[in-house]
C-alpha cells in the first residue's frame, strides 16, 4: 500500500479531471488514474475536441468554395485532407497538455495503468508493463465515461468500417459514407464528410432522427439537412457489411419493423454510430458489490454515491444524458459533498447542442414531453428570415422556439435551430437556472444587431407581442 488520499479519481476525462481539480481547491488530497498516455479522456481526445475541429474547418472550407462568392470574394479552395488531420491533432494536443498542467497546478498525483476498484478504500493500478501498485483512500469516483456500441455481425476495423474514433481519421474523403444511426455522433460527422465531398446516407432503426429531441425541430432541420445533400433512411436497420477485397462495401438494409424484404447497396466507408455504453467493465465494481443496472450504469444515490461506502460515480457511467459538460457538473458536486459542502446539479437545465450547420441545441423541457405530462402551456417562436444580423450574414435557416408555464409564464424549454446556437442557448439555462419567466427574457435589452435578439423576439412571441413578425 502507497499513499493515503482523500479521494482517487479513476478516469480522466471531463467529469474526472473537474472533479480531481475542485477536490484539491477544496483542501482534499487527491489523485487521478488513467489508463491512456494522455489525459481527458474520450472528449478531448477521440470526441468532442477533434470532432469540433474537423466541423469547423469543414464548414470554413465549404463556406469558400460555396458561400464567399456571393459576399464578392473570389476563391476556389482546395483540399489538403493532411494539414486538416494536422490542424486537428494540434488542438487536440493543446487541450491534452492543458488538463495535465492543471492536474500538476493544483498538485493532484497521477498514475498511470488501468485503475480497479481492490475493496474498501483501495485502488489497484496496474501499469502498462504490468506493474501492480495498490493505492489506499477514503473515497473513490468512478469517472471512466463510455465506449461505443458495437453491433452483432459488423466488424469494425476502422479503417473502412469504422467507428466515432475512426470517422475522424481517415485518410481520405469517402465517395459514399452510410452512417448507422441517425444520433448527434453521426450526424455531426456524416456533416464532416459531405461538406468535404462525401455522399452520405444516414440508416435510422426509428422513424425519426434525434430520438427524445423537440419534433418541430427534428422535423425542420431533418429538411434543411436533405437539402444540403444528406440521405435519410427511417425506420430501417442495417442487417449487415460485405467487404469484397478492395472493392466497395456491399451494404444490407431491410425495414425496421422485419416486414420487407433486403436491399442491398453499395459504400465505400460505413461509420457505426448507434450509441454509446457505460465502461463499467473490470473495474471490480461486481467483486466490490456495487450496485449496477440492467443498461450496465452504475446506481447511485442524490449524492452520486453507490450501495457501497465511499465509493461514488459521475458521468457517462450513471444515469443521464452521456454528456461532458453533465459529468462536468456531476464531478464538481462530488467534490463539494466529500468535502462537506451542498454540491447539486439541476438535471432540469442541461443544453444539449448538435455542432452541424447550422447547430441544434436545447434546454428544459420539449412540447411532446409537457403534452405527454399535461402541462398547460404556451409557445413563442421566431424566424432566422425575420432577424437582421441573420439577414445580412445569409444565414435565416431556422428559428427559436421557447415554451412556457400557461399560468406561471416560468420558462421550462427553449430550442434553438439556427447559426450559433450553441452559444445562444446558454442565455436561456441562466434564465432557467434562475426561474426566469418568459417576459423576464423578453424585457431584457439585447444588443442590436445580433443573433441573439431571435432569443428575445421568441420571449415576446410567448407573449404574442414579437415586434419584428
Amino acid at each position: 500500500m502507497v499513499d493515503a488520499y482523500d479521494l482517487i479519481v479513476i478516469g480522466s476525462g471531463p467529469g474526472g479531471y473537474v472533479c480531481a481539480i475542485r477536490a484539491a481547491q477544496l483542501g482534499l488530497k487527491t489523485a487521478i488514474v488513467e489508463k491512456n498516455p494522455t489525459f481527458g479522456g474520450t472528449c478531448l481526445n477521440v470526441g468532442c475536441i477533434p470532432s469540433k475541429a474537423l466541423l469547423h474547418a469543414s464548414e470554413l472550407y465549404e463556406e469558400a468554395g460555396h458561400g464567399f462568392a456571393g459576399m464578392g470574394i473570389k476563391v476556389k479552395p482546395e483540399l489538403d485532407l493532411a494539414a486538416m488531420m494536422k490542424y486537428k491533432a494540434e488542438g487536440i494536443d493543446g487541450n491534452v497538455k492543458g488538463v495535465e498542467y492543471l492536474l500538476k497546478k493544483n498538485k493532484i498525483d497521477t498514475h498511470r495503468g488501468t485503475g480497479r476498484v481492490a475493496g474498501a478504500g483501495k485502488v489497484s493500478v496496474t501499469a502498462a508493463d504490468g506493474a501492480v501498485e495498490t493505492l489506499a483512500t477514503k473515497a473513490i469516483v468512478i469517472a471512466t465515461g463510455s465506449d461505443i456500441v458495437r453491433l452483432p455481425g459488423i466488424e469494425i476495423d476502422e479503417k473502412r468500417v469504422v467507428s466515432s474514433t475512426g470517422a475522424l481519421d481517415l485518410d481520405r474523403v469517402p465517395e459514399h459514407l452510410v452512417v448507422i444511426g441517425g444520433g448527434v455522433i453521426g450526424l455531426e460527422l456524416g456533416s464532416v464528410w459531405r461538406r468535404l465531398g462525401a455522399k452520405v446516407t444516414v440508416v435510422e432503426f426509428l422513424d425519426r432522427i434525434l430520438p427524445g429531441m423537440d419534433n418541430e425541430v427534428v422535423k425542420s432541420f431533418q429538411r434543411i439537412l436533405e437539402k444540403q445533400g444528406v440521405a435519410f433512411r427511417v425506420s430501417q436497420k442495417v442487417t449487415g457489411v460485405k467487404a469484397n477485397g478492395k472493392g466497395p462495401l456491399k451494404v444490407a438494409v431491410a425495414p425496421a419493423s422485419g416486414d420487407g424484404a433486403t436491399e442491398e447497396f453499395e459504400a465505400s466507408h460505413v461509420l457505426v454510430a448507434v450509441g454509446r455504453v457505460p465502461y463499467t467493465e473490470g473495474l471490480g465494481l461486481e467483486e466490490a458489490g456495487v450496485a449496477i443496472d440492467n443498461k450496465r450504469r452504475i446506481v447511485v444515490d442524490d449524492h452520486f454515491e453507490t450501495n457501497v461506502p465511499g465509493i461514488y460515480a459521475i458521468g457517462d457511467v450513471i444515469r443521464g444524458p452521456m454528456l461532458a459538460h453533465k459529468a462536468e457538473d456531476e464531478g464538481v458536486a462530488v467534490a463539494e459533498n466529500l468535502a462537506g459542502k451542498a454540491g447539486h446539479v439541476n438535471y432540469g437545465v442541461i443544453p444539449g447542442v448538435i455542432y452541424t450547420y447550422p447547430e441544434v441545441a436545447s434546454v428544459g423541457k420539449t412540447e411532446e414531453s409537457l403534452k405527454a405530462a399535461g402541462v398547460e402551456y404556451t409557445v413563442g417562436k421566431f424566424p432566422f428570415t425575420a432577424n437582421g444580423r441573420a439577414k445580412v450574414n445569409r444565414q435565416t435557416e431556422g428559428f427559436v422556439k421557447i415554451l412556457a408555464d400557461a399560468k406561471t409564464d416560468r420558462v421550462l424549454g427553449v430550442h434553438i435551430l439556427g447559426p450559433d446556437a450553441g452559444n445562444m442557448i446558454a442565455e436561456a439555462a441562466v434564465l432557467m437556472e434562475f426561474g426566469g419567466s418568459a417576459e423576464d427574457l423578453a424585457r431584457t435589452c439585447h444588443a442590436h444587431p445580433t443573433l441573439p435578439e431571435a432569443v428575445k423576439e421568441a420571449a415576446l412571441a410567448v407573449g404574442k407581442r414579437a415586434i419584428h413578425i
